[in-house]
This record gives C-alpha cells, sequence and structure tokens, in this order.
C-alpha cells in the first residue's frame, strides 16, 4: 500500500462526506435537532448538530471500499487477514457511534454516554486491543503490563475519546486538530508497514478534510458528539493499533504529544477545578480557545493559532520518534516547557466562573 493508495482512500472518505454533509444538515435542521447559541457557545442561532453522521459514513464507506478491494480485486493490504484487535476498533467505533448519535438526538446522563464509552473500549479490549508492554527509557528491554494492561488500555482510549469531544468548542476545531494528529500517526504507521492502521488514519483524514468544508468558520453543521467521540476514539485505535506496535522507549509519549493541545486543554481543567474546590464535571468557560477568544483573537485566528500549536507537537512527537535518547527527552521537556508557558499567558489555571450550558 503505497501513497497514491493513502491519497485515493483520503479522497474517497473526504468526497463521501463532503457530498453526505449538506444532506444530514438540512435532514436535521427539519427535525429540530439542532444546537442554539447562547451561554459559554460562541456562535449565534440554531446549527445543526449532527455532523458526526456524514464523517462516520464517508470513513466507513472507505474502509469497506479497501476490504472490498483486498478481498476480490486484489489490492496490496492487510484487512481481510486482520485479527481481533482489528475487529475490537470495529465493534468499537459503531457503539462509540451510536452513543453519540443518541446524545446528540436525546442528550444522555453523563454517567450513560460514559457507560458507552466503556462499553465500546471494553468490547475493543475483549478482543484484542490492548497496550501489552512499553519500552524502558533509562535502557535496552520492555516492561510486560500483564493483565494491567487491560485498565491502561481503558483508560487510554476513554481519555482520547473525551480530550477531543471537550475541545469540540469552535468551528473547524475538533476536526482539523485530528486531522494534523493522524496525518502524523499515518506517517509513523507507514513506516512501520502497519497497513490496517494506515487504511483507518486515510479514512479518518478524508472525513475531516470534507466535514471542514461545512465545519471551519462560518460553520454551517457542528459534529456533536457523535463526530468528536467518534474522533478520539478513532485517534486512540489507530494509536494502538500502529504506532504503540514500536518496542522503543518513547513509544508512549509520541501519540500523547501529537495529540499534546487537547490533552493539556483538559488537564488545566482538570487542576483548575481542583485547586478552586469546584467539582471536575462543572462546566466552564476556561478552555484554550475561551482564553484565546478573550485576548481579543476572532474564531479563525484562536483555530489557527492552535492549528500551528498542534503541528508543532506533532512535528516535534515524530521527531522524538527516531531521536537519539538524549535529544528525544530533552524535546519532550523544551515543548513541555513552552506549552505551560503558554499556559501560564493564557492563564488556564485561573479560575472562570462555571455556567450549566453544553459544550
Amino acid at each position: 500500500m503505497g501513497w497514491r493508495h493513502y491519497v485515493f482512500l483520503i479522497a474517497l472518505s473526504g468526497a463521501v462526506t463532503l457530498a453526505l454533509t449538506p444532506l444530514v444538515r438540512a435532514w436535521s435542521m427539519r427535525r429540530g435537532l439542532v444546537d442554539v447559541g447562547g451561554g459559554r457557545k460562541v456562535h449565534m442561532g440554531a446549527i445543526s448538530r449532527l455532523g458526526g453522521v456524514a464523517m462516520f459514513v464517508g470513513f466507513a464507506v472507505a474502509m469497506t471500499t479497501e476490504y472490498v478491494g483486498e478481498r476480490w480485486y486484489g489490492w496490496g493490504g492487510t484487512m481481510v487477514k486482520a485479527d481481533g484487535p482489528f475487529l475490537g476498533v470495529v465493534f468499537g467505533l459503531v457503539i462509540i457511534f451510536v452513543t453519540g448519535v443518541l446524545d446528540d438526538v436525546f442528550t444522555l446522563r453523563p454517567a450513560v454516554k460514559l457507560a458507552g464509552q466503556l462499553a465500546a473500549a471494553g468490547v475493543a479490549i475483549w478482543l484484542g486491543l490492548r497496550v501489552d508492554f512499553f519500552g524502558n527509557p533509562f535502557g535496552g528491554g520492555l516492561f510486560a503490563l500483564g493483565v494491567i494492561g487491560i485498565p491502561v488500555t481503558l483508560l487510554w482510549i476513554v481519555g482520547f475519546t473525551n480530550v477531543i469531544n471537550l475541545i469540540d468548542g469552535l468551528d473547524g476545531l475538533a476536526a482539523g486538530v485530528t486531522a494534523i494528529a493522524v496525518t502524523s500517526f499515518l506517517v509513523l504507521v507507514h513506516q512501520q508497514n502497519q497497513l490496517v492502521a494506515a487504511a483507518l488514519a486515510c479514512a479518518l483524514i478524508g472525513c475531516c478534510l470534507g466535514f471542514l468544508r461545512y465545519n471551519f468558520n462560518p460553520a454551517s453543521i457542528f459534529m456533536g458528539d457523535s463526530g468528536s467521540m467518534f474522533l478520539g476514539f478513532a485517534l486512540a485505535a489507530i494509536s494502538l493499533l500502529g504506532v504503540m506496535k514500536s518496542v522503543a522507549a518513547i513509544t508512549l509519549v509520541v501519540p500523547l504529544l501529537v495529540i499534546g493541545v487537547p490533552i493539556f486543554d483538559t488537564a488545566s481543567a482538570i487542576i483548575r477545578r481542583i485547586r478552586h474546590n469546584r467539582p471536575i464535571q462543572d462546566a466552564d468557560r476556561g478552555h484554550i480557545h475561551h482564553r484565546l477568544l478573550d485576548r481579543g483573537f476572532n474564531q479563525r485566528q484562536t483555530v489557527l493559532i492552535i492549528y500551528m500549536w498542534s503541528i508543532a507537537l506533532a512535528v516535534g512527537g515524530y521527531a522524538m520518534r527516531f531521536a537519539p535518547g538524549f535529544i528525544k527527552f530533552s524535546a519532550f521537556f523544551i515543548l513541555a516547557l513552552l506549552s505551560g508557558l503558554m499556559a501560564s499567558w493564557l492563564g488556564l489555571f485561573d479560575v472562570i466562573h462555571a455556567h450549566t450550558d453544553e459544550e
């Protein structure tokens, strides 16, 4: 599977998403499945919140085409021979997508939504998708996780799912950050010849790019939880199927660095609420994108700043994957320091009055 094949999958997923999004938007507007502005939300008026449906279908069409091509037309690849972990990804994606759609339509309670995330991750783990080991950063060899790998993988998948969900607060933000992160993953898994993970990455890139045509500011449709949780789960799956297959000591760090902005945003929100004796689940207007808006940047400028920050971290993650030991750890601490200075400048750890509105 070469780069021309990757471009085909990206284009197919993008084209299907591009064509389907206006249809989903029109249908959801007629049904009243919209997100109304106000409170913490920066948009005005009523906007469709079911864009994740178009994204998921675009992704599914590309993956189904890849399977059919390998099965009956001799395409190079390994999907037809994929084992339990890949099936775990497939079933997990379906469960997380259905959970997101139900939340977009009926507004599920947080506990119910978390149960859906745990079910999706649990099925994937049961079918073999898990972290079994990681490299020793202080010398050769591996740390075998054994049974501990199950809760580690559960935390990994649910964590990825929620950080993308939480950063989905501005037009084009979640889709763009995901596209940047998964492009970095694609380069890494291609170099490791992880072809199933590469196909998943291409399909994910395509649906993000196709959706951005309608979701970049001024957005005419939002992805909703059906989109953001699907993107987060897919990112976790690609990292576990591909990037985490390496025995390098830095393996665990690379995916975390590549999606460093949403992780940093989530971590700062948790720290901020703990410091000020607020429940962790309380919503506030203290996320990175809110702080940049309060600094005087408009929506497009804010999203582009976060894109550039994400690109810097993705490039850093890729470089660390292949750099000598001392350089990779030095680079990690430099990137962490710069991100910390950015957090300090934005006041990410300062208290913000809560709002009860959803994202």
